[in-house]
């Protein structure tokens, strides 16, 4: 039986401590990553989705998206790091 490598997570903070601005940029993030079906219907990537971890707002992404979609998981991760955002889970030869 193999065990399912741990969702990487994304979170509101600042590696200094900080509250990540704007408040609603989770959402945004996975708006922006999702596809519009007809009749304006948004629909959000499966392996890509919010959370609230300790009251702070956090992208969760599905190590599988790695394999998937490298291009799209390297844009979850640059944007996380250009931030400077706190990553927990994050492969470390990303």
């Amino acid at each position: 039986m193999t065990t399912k490598a741990p969702s990487i997570e994304i979170l509101g903070t600042t590696l200094t401590g900080d509250k990540f601005r704007p408040s609603d940029w989770a959402q945004r993030l996975t708006v922006a990553i999702a596809t519009v079906a007809p009749k304006k219907k948004i629909i959000y990537h499966p392996r890509v989705h919010t959370a609230l971890r300790n009251g702070v707002p956090a992208v969760i992404i599905d190590p599988e998206l790695q394999m998937e979609n490298i291009m799209l998981f390297e844009f979850l991760i640059n944007f996380a790091r250009g931030n400077k955002l706190q990553i927990i889970n994050c492969p470390e030869d990303i």
